[in-house]
């Protein structure tokens, strides 16, 4: 077993720098067309109206407001994301910085996503919660804030 791990680690191991890569890029791009599909544009409409709406049911205040902060930090927090890996290649502290930060957001939104979104995931067994996507896009966001660049 020792010797089948190590063989492994040595075929593996040039590829430990771009392995968080992998995450970055699909919870980067996955939050960006998140909020993409919602951008008031003719042919996108439809998602936007239909989150208006649903928070015109539940009694949020201002929903248009809400619903553009929504858009924004998917958006915003997806290109983050991403840019701040390529920052962190050029400016460690910076791209550092903006990793978390847009981290920092996703996990805020994702955080109200699940209380204000979908609470009955978390009656016992959570069997929608696990089985999410939004559990991974929240655990992925969670890895990052932890982690910045590092």
């Amino acid at each position: 077993m020792k010797k089948i791990n190590a063989r492994l680690d040595s075929i593996s191991s040039p590829f430990n720098n771009i392995a968080p890569w992998f995450f970055r890029i699909a919870l980067g791009i996955a939050f960006f067309l998140h909020g993409y599909k919602k951008l008031p544009a003719p042919f996108m409409m439809e998602e936007q109206h239909r989150m208006v709406t649903w928070f015109e049911s539940i009694f949020i205040p201002m929903p248009e407001v809400f619903v553009s902060i929504v858009i924004l930090v998917e958006i915003l927090g997806g290109v983050g994301i991403i840019l701040g890996g390529l920052i962190g290649l050029f400016a460690s502290q910076a791209g550092h910085f903006t990793t978390r930060m847009s981290a920092l957001f996703l996990v805020i939104l994702m955080f109200n996503v699940f209380y204000i979104g979908h609470p009955d995931w978390f009656v016992w067994p959570p069997m929608k919660l696990l089985t999410s996507e939004q559990m991974f896009l929240f655990v992925l966001s969670v890895y990052f804030l932890i982690r910045g660049n590092k």
